[in-house]
């Protein structure tokens, strides 16, 4: 392990675990939601409150913060950590997935891909040592492989091409990073549906010496089961010392079962994103606050939520901030959201700990579908 990061297990039940990141900037409990600070920033919420919610980690993306303000300014600016005000641990992804779905006019080669901006359409150039060097410019705590996520579905052999090639600009990453400037780097496995692309790629990279494992290309427009199924034909064949972090997942549902399948680390933009557009996530299940049913609820989202704006607003105010479009309305959401994907994380933790996760799993599940049954 690079000096002062390292992980331990300190509870199982079945495959899951609890456990502890520890890095140079602060100690990560895992299972762990990663909120997603896009452009430095998590959207419509302070720092201090993504802090107060209990998250121990954001994500950083390169692609956004290569494009604006630029990584070489975020670094003469005092890195992404001071330029945001967040002192604690971040992750920052590698870029490939947006380059993939946002980008213009991309062109993918050995070297790696040349793209417009989608911003301004300026021409960019990412390899994986490019990569390397903005995550390093950023000073992330954990950093990504450079790699080609596929959407599913696609033909085994589109799947098998990017796997490979994903294969090779791993090894390019791993020695493009630099230990002096990041604490450590993470692999990625791909595969797309195919299992035995899944376990040969998972094989290839836990001989790179990796500090962790991540795997992609899921939560990309497959089914719930088959991302299951991808998890189940993975984790056997990552190391049982390192994270294992499963990339832009999900929803409550997914992540529950992720985790009862070893998963430690999650990432999504779904609680905020919800959260703007006046969706709330609750331990009740979803609630559509633009519902006309709560325009005279002066009931609180959930009076025992650690979450102050769940306790202290009415559902009928909530309402009239996203009927009337203020601002606020989104803030509190999010912050809400946020907050209970914390309370989630904290409930499996402390579940895993107890080996009571089948009943925490089947109680969250019960729940979610009572939410659901109610109409919002």
């Amino acid at each position: 392990m690079t000096q002062g990061f390292s992980f331990e297990v300190q509870a199982t039940d079945g495959a899951a675990r609890k456990g502890e990141i520890t890095t140079p900037r602060g100690v990560i409990r895992t299972p762990a939601f990663m909120p997603v600070g896009t452009a430095a920033t998590v959207k419509a919420m302070f720092v201090e409150d993504v802090r107060a919610a209990g998250a121990d980690i954001l994500l950083g993306n390169v692609y956004h913060l290569m494009l604006r303000p630029g990584a070489e300014r975020i670094a003469r600016l005092g890195g992404l950590h001071h330029f945001m005000r967040w002192p604690y641990p971040i992750l920052t992804d590698s870029g490939g997935f947006q380059v993939m779905s946002l980008a213009k006019l991309r062109k993918l080669n050995e070297d790696g891909v040349t793209f417009q901006s989608h911003i301004d359409g300026s021409k960019h150039v990412l390899t994986p040592e490019r990569s390397m060097e903005i995550q390093a410019l950023l000073g992330s705590d954990i950093q990504m492989q450079f790699d080609e996520c596929v959407r599913l579905p696609c033909s085994d052999a589109e799947a098998e091409r990017a796997m490979r090639l994903s294969l090779r600009w791993a090894e390019r990453s791993r020695k493009a990073f630099d230990s002096a400037r990041g604490q450590a780097v993470f692999g990625i496995v791909q595969g797309g549906a195919v299992k035995s692309l899944r376990i040969e790629s998972a094989r290839a990279l836990s001989e790179m010496d990796f500090h962790g494992l991540a795997i992609g290309g899921l939560a990309v427009g497959e089914p719930q089961e088959v991302m299951l199924e991808m998890l189940e034909t993975v984790m056997p064949y990552l190391p049982a010392n390192k994270p294992h972090y499963l990339m832009g997942v999900g929803t409550p549902d997914d992540i529950v079962k992720a985790v009862a399948r070893g998963v430690d680390m999650f990432d999504c933009v779904m609680p905020t994103r919800a959260g703007r557009h006046g969706l709330a996530y609750t331990r009740f299940g979803k609630i559509n606050l633009m519902n006309a049913r709560h325009a005279e609820d002066s009931s609180p989202l959930d009076p025992e939520s650690s979450c102050p704006a769940a306790r202290n607003y009415s559902r009928a105010y909530l309402h009239h901030l996203f009927k009337a479009g203020e601002i606020l309305g989104m803030m509190l959401l999010t912050q809400i959201n946020v907050a209970y994907y914390q309370e989630l994380m904290a409930g499996l933790r402390a579940a895993i700990e107890a080996k009571r996760l089948a009943d925490f799993i089947i109680q969250t599940s019960e729940a979610w579908a009572r939410g659901s049954q109610s109409g919002d």
